[in-house]
């Protein structure tokens, strides 16, 4: 799946929120098979267990906790040093989906959006960046969405949140590219993980159509004709990590499939939620 030859993160000590499956783990496996030791967070401690059985002794740690949580955020931080020596990069991976229009999302529902997807990220680069500065830099990863670059229909907290992210992420390039940290944002599309299978899956199932058919109609109308694997996020979070991108800082990413080219997809997706919320 990888070049055998690519060791681009040698030596570096990452920390990746939301590792235990999905995007997080193809992150960690990417970032190990290129030279990194990782430290993988999640809120499941048994995830977390069973992922990293599946990457090389010595290469990761873990360490169970809430992103929204202040005391939980730190901690990943001092095990990732505990663990490591130091933190290099950090990637601000986890993340829930808060669906449901403006009117209509529970209050509470919004807040817990606000707080895993942004609030999060912040207290992580707070606890993260002093330790890279004394380190003479460091590479900070936030995984936001196009849904952070475009209205997506009915989930008001989720673009919200994301949007904010990447404008957090910009704030923090400028003001800390002098002490060499760099911080980007990937913004991915529609990527074949559980959680989206689902969440798609359930709509498909709402509007009547058959999951399959209703995956390949919105996959057809991207550009490249398909849906992202976890592996190609990972690709591009290890570009950003490596020194290979040291002149990029403050760039939101879009990986998907072209859909930021022409929306039809984002269209598309539109028109089916309106249909879902219009039926529950």
């Amino acid at each position: 799946m990888f070049e055998e030859d690519n060791m681009q993160l040698q030596g570096k000590v990452a920390l990746i929120t939301g590792g235990g499956g999905g995007i997080g783990a193809a992150i960690a496996e990417r970032f190990v098979h290129d030279g990194a030791r990782v430290c993988i967070s999640g809120r499941r401690q048994e995830g977390l267990d069973e992922m990293a059985r599946t990457l090389p002794s010595g290469t990761v740690a873990t360490c169970a906790g809430d992103v929204s949580k202040d005391e939980d955020a730190a901690r990943m931080v001092k095990t990732t040093i505990d663990f490591g020596g130091r933190i290099d990069v950090l990637v601000n991976n986890a993340a829930i989906n808060a669906a449901g229009s403006l009117v209509d999302t529970d209050r509470a529902v919004w807040r817990k959006g606000i707080d895993v997807n942004l609030v999060g990220p912040f207290v992580l680069m707070q606890e993260a960046i002093p330790p890279m500065i004394k380190n003479g830099g460091g590479s900070i990863i936030n995984i936001a969405s196009g849904a952070g670059m475009r209205a997506l229909a009915n989930h008001s907290a989720y673009c919200t949140s994301k949007a904010a992210l990447i404008m957090l992420s910009q704030q923090a390039a400028l003001d800390y590219g002098p002490q060499k940290i760099r911080v980007n944002v990937v913004c991915p599309g529609v990527v074949k993980t559980p959680m989206s299978e689902k969440d798609l899956g359930d709509i498909a199932k709402t509007i009547g159509m058959d999951k399959a058919g209703f995956f390949e109609m919105l996959a057809k109308m991207t550009p490249l004709q398909r849906f992202a694997e976890p592996a190609e996020i990972g690709g591009i979070c290890a570009f950003l990590a490596s020194d290979d991108s040291s002149f990029m800082t403050g760039a939101a990413i879009a990986i998907d499939a072209g859909t930021t080219v022409v929306d039809v997809v984002g269209a598309g997706i539109m028109a089916a939620l309106r249909r879902y919320y219009e039926q529950r």
